[in-house]
């Protein structure tokens, strides 16, 4: 039954961990670990971009991005890689869903950040005024409020469909800036405080949507905190103008640092 295979996964982990802890070691992953098979969706936080070493398709899926890292690692039956740059919800039900399946154990996903418009917001604050920086921030929180819910309720849905034994992780989006940081030009502190409102108010939304379907929620500002844009040692891209599409987007030690042990924590 996949509900005991699941147990004896979760239990694999902890073992894992334990021996980690007294310092005695493994030299390959649990046989349970292997019985599970894995699906990873979402959006550009998912595939990777940013982290370099990409596949070479359309989607920049990256081997340095935290379900490959984790893929890995726990060396499951199968792995399969649907993240992709630029998804939306719309993205994922309509192209992404065809991975799952009854044998699909496992499902990691990170989405609503394209779909609130968060690229167009940080082009906006960038090259724009700060008035109106400002103003597509309220712009983009509105959204969040009236209309990501039931995007998001389509793609869980849809997901529990396809998947109705998988233990699914949704995983959150980092704050971008450390405030009173060391950065001495860009944005106005003000506008920086506000973005950080903004991602804040997408996970507010996002955890609330994920545990109504009874996912887990994996929050990540705790593991990025210190590593934000700012920061003096920052895992997330500041603007990039030589390759503009990893500008605020993990860096590799952000999928490894700060991804990852979200998603083993929630296993």
């Amino acid at each position: 039954m996949k509900m005991s295979r699941l147990v004896a996964f979760s239990s694999s982990l902890l073992l894992g961990a334990a021996l980690a802890l007294t310092g005695a070691g493994v030299a390959n992953a649990d046989s349970s670990a292997a019985a599970v098979d894995y699906v990873a969706l979402g959006d550009s936080y998912s595939s990777g971009v940013g982290a370099g070493s990409y596949d070479g398709s359309s989607c920049k899926r990256s081997s340095r991005a935290y379900p490959a890292l984790w893929a890995a690692a726990n060396s499951p039956s199968s792995f399969d890689f649907a993240a992709c740059s630029g998804a939306r919800t719309g993205d994922v039900t309509g192209s992404q869903l065809g991975r799952l399946n009854a044998s699909t154990d496992l499902v990691s996903i990170s989405i609503g950040g394209n779909d609130a418009g968060f690229a167009d917001v940080m082009t906006t604050c960038v090259l724009q005024s700060e008035a109106t920086c400002l103003s597509r921030i309220a712009t983009a929180r509105a959204y969040v409020d009236s209309t990501l819910p039931g995007r998001l309720d389509s793609v869980y849905t849809a997901i529990r469909s396809k998947a109705p034994s998988a233990r699914v992780v949704v995983l959150g989006y980092p704050r971008f800036y450390q405030l009173g940081g060391g950065c001495i030009a860009g944005l106005s502190e003000k506008e920086r405080s506000a973005i950080n409102g903004a991602s804040d108010h997408l996970n507010t939304a996002t955890a609330k949507r994920a545990a109504d379907h009874g996912y887990t929620f994996g929050d990540v500002r705790a593991t990025f905190a210190g590593h934000e844009i700012c920061s003096g040692n920052a895992w997330l891209h500041s603007v990039n103008w030589l390759n503009i599409g990893e500008s605020y987007h993990p860096t590799a030690a952000g999928q490894s640092g700060g991804y990852l042990p979200v998603l083993n924590s929630a296993l």
